[in-house]
C-alpha cells in the first residue's frame, strides 16, 4: 500500500528546519547505504549523531505518535529513528530496494523495514526534479509532495530519486516495522479501520458499529506479531 498523508508538519515548522539545515555539516550520503545501492546513492545525509539530525527525528516521531492515519497505516511496532537527507546539484540515487534489516544506533536493536517512509521538509517549488519514483503494485507511481507531507510505501518496493536539476531537496526518511507483516493484511485493516470512523461519524447503528470493530480486533490478533 502507497499511501500520501499530509501536514505531519506544518509549513512554518519545515521553513524553520530547512534554515537550520541549510547550515548544516553534511556528510556524503553512501556512508549509510548497503553494498549494491551504494553505486546508485549521490546525495547528502547528516549525521545520526548530530543534535539537529536527533531533534528533528524526535519532533517528527512525536508528531506521528499522535497522528491516527499514519498509525492506521502502519501499525507500528518498532520505528527507526527519521534521517536527513538532502538532494542538489544533480544529485540522485537510482534504482535500490531497502535493506530488509537495520539498527536502532543507539540501542543496536533490529527493526524489520516492512515500511518505507519519506517525510518532504522542502516545498516543491524550491526545486527540480527530485521525484520520489515507486514500483508500486499498480504501476511506477512519481511523489513529490508538499513540504510537511509523508509517504509511506512497502519497503519490498523498487524506488529511486530522480536528480534535481535546480534548487535543494530537503527530506527525512525511516523505516516502520508493523505489528502485521504483510502488506496485503495491513491494507485490508486500513481499509476497514476507515470504515469504522465513518460509520461511526455518521451516526450509523452503534451495535453493527461495534460488531464490525470486532472484526477489525479480531484480525489483528489473528496476524499480528508482537
Amino acid at each position: 500500500m502507497l499511501l500520501s498523508i499530509p501536514d505531519i508538519l506544518t509549513t512554518e515548522t519545515t521553513r524553520q528546519i530547512v534554515d537550520r539545515l541549510e547550515q548544516a555539516d553534511w556528510k556524503d550520503g553512501k556512508g549509510t547505504a548497503g553494498h549494491l545501492a551504494v553505486r546508485q546513492k549521490q546525495n547528502a545525509q547528516l549525521d545520526v549523531a548530530d543534535p539537529l539530525a536527533q531533534q528533528v527525528g524526535d519532533l517528527i516521531l512525536s508528531q506521528l505518535s499522535q497522528h491516527p492515519t499514519f498509525i492506521s497505516a502502519t501499525l507500528p511496532l518498532r520505528i527507526l529513528p527519521p534521517m536527513l537527507n538532502r538532494y542538489a546539484r544533480t544529485e540522485t540515487y537510482g534504482d535500490h530496494i531497502d535493506n530488509a534489516i537495520r539498527t536502532i544506533p543507539t540501542t543496536q536493536e533490529y527493526v524489520r523495514t516492512d515500511i518505507s517512509a519519506t517525510l518532504f521538509l522542502s516545498a516543491p517549488d524550491d526545486y527540480d526534479g527530485g521525484e520520489l519514483v515507486i514500483n508500486d503494485t499498480y504501476g511506477q507511481q512519481s511523489v513529490k509532495l508538499p513540504a510537511g507531507h509523508i509517504v509511506v510505501y512497502p519497503g519490498t518496493s523498487l524506488h529511486r530519486v530522480n536528480p534535481v536539476t535546480r534548487g535543494v531537496r530537503y527530506a527525512a526518511f525511516f523505516w516502520v516495522q508493523s505489528m502485521i507483516r504483510d502488506d496485503g493484511q495491513r491494507a485490508l485493516l486500513y481499509e476497514l479501520d476507515g470504515s469504522i470512523q465513518a460509520l461511526t461519524a455518521s451516526g450509523a447503528n452503534a451495535d453493527e458499529v461495534i460488531r464490525l470493530s470486532g472484526v477489525y480486533h479480531n484480525l489483528v490478533r489473528r496476524w499480528a506479531n508482537t
